[in-house]
């Protein structure tokens, strides 16, 4: 669990230096990441905004946690259905990645 929190740090300090999103494939590489579809709700009612969410992705290539830091409920779900079907390339011990979603 240290290794994660370590790895949160370290991903925040490098958004916080680079002003910028760290995109998953930077961290890790991502073999299947549909984008999320804009709700056609959402769409009519002029909802715009991002979504951040931090994913935990565990040694399998599977996320196993995520955790939302703001956006519309609307937006939010979009995003979850969406990371049903994220994969990624398996590594050695768990992965903390910070994903940012524009709508």
């Amino acid at each position: 669990m240290r290794a994660v929190q370590r790895t949160i740090a370290i991903t925040g300090l490098l958004l916080a230096l680079t002003g910028g999103t760290v995109s998953a494939q930077q961290v890790r590489k991502a073999l299947s990441n549909p984008p999320p579809v804009y709700p056609e709700l959402a769409q009519r009612l002029h909802i715009s905004g991002s979504v951040k969410v931090t994913l935990i992705v565990g040694p399998d290539g599977l996320i196993k946690e995520t955790q939302f830091h703001g956006g519309h409920p609307l937006l939010v779900e979009a995003v979850q259905k969406a990371l049903k079907e994220w994969k990624y390339a398996p590594a050695s011990t768990e992965s903390a990645i910070l994903v940012e979603f524009k709508f």
